[in-house]
């Protein structure tokens, strides 16, 4: 097997949690074969945002088809 690795940004204005699980959500509606997803970074914007905007910074890796 041979796998590729991304990076997502997650949003949410609720939580670091929420925001990962956006990015993550997100790869497996639209990617095939994802197979694990490792949490990189958070930030949390709050110059240009009305209420703070949680982000999650997430490596997606899946499996590259034959």
């Amino acid at each position: 097997m041979v796998f590729k690795k991304i990076t997502l940004i997650g949003t949410s204005d609720e939580s670091f949690d929420a925001a990962a699980d956006d990015a993550i959500d997100r790869a497996e509606d639209t990617l095939q074969n994802v197979y694990w997803a490792e949490v990189v970074e958070f930030g949390v914007e709050v110059k240009n945002a009305p209420e703070r905007e949680y982000q999650a910074e997430v490596e997606i890796a899946f499996e590259l088809e034959d």
